[in-house]
């Protein structure tokens, strides 16, 4: 399953990588280019000032995602 966020700032990624290590289940964030896993704090300030897409498990409730995605956007 497959949501768009934009990263626009520092603290934006702070709460994307708390939300993800909070989740029951593997969140990624993937680019054109990357797929980083969203726990990686490291990984994740890469991604600031891009578009990017939330992968989660195809399996998931897309209520629940949906409320993760509104979470880190």
């Amino acid at each position: 399953m497959t949501r768009n966020i934009d990263i626009k700032s520092d603290e934006q990624v702070n709460r994307i990588h708390r939300l993800a290590c909070e989740a029951p289940y593997e969140v990624w964030l993937s680019t054109d280019t990357v797929m980083l896993d969203a726990r990686s704090l490291l990984g994740l300030y890469a991604l600031v000032g891009q578009k990017v897409k939330v992968v989660t498990e195809d399996n998931l409730n897309p209520k629940a995602v949906d409320h993760l995605v509104e979470k880190m956007a």
